[in-house]
């Protein structure tokens, strides 16, 4: 389940979304147990699916919804040029260090 359609449902239709996928959820062990799970990468989707629905259903408890857009695109990350400047200083040490042995 997206983030978005849990978001759009109630407490109570969260609850029991939650409460279908803990029954889903224990099935899937069963037949893990049994031998006859075939898609065992579903068990990992029920898992993140109830703490996604719990923690919305808590939000929504205490009033504390996040306000984001359907269409809101991501900030571009800063990351790329500090990477740069290690660059740069990289061969500085390389040539230190050969200096040095010399």
């Amino acid at each position: 389940m997206k983030t978005a359609d849990a978001r759009a449902m109630s407490v109570d239709q969260l609850d029991e979304e939650v409460l279908k996928l803990k029954k889903e959820q224990f099935n899937l062990r069963f037949q893990r147990a049994t031998g006859q799970l075939e898609n065992t990468a579903r068990v990992r989707v029920i898992r993140r699916d109830i703490a996604r629905i719990k923690t919305i259903a808590q939000q929504k408890r205490v009033g504390q919804e996040p306000a984001v857009a359907a269409g809101a695109e991501k900030k571009p990350k800063a990351a790329a040029a500090p990477k740069a400047k290690r660059a740069a200083a990289a061969p500085k040490k390389k040539a230190a260090a050969k200096s040095k042995s010399k």
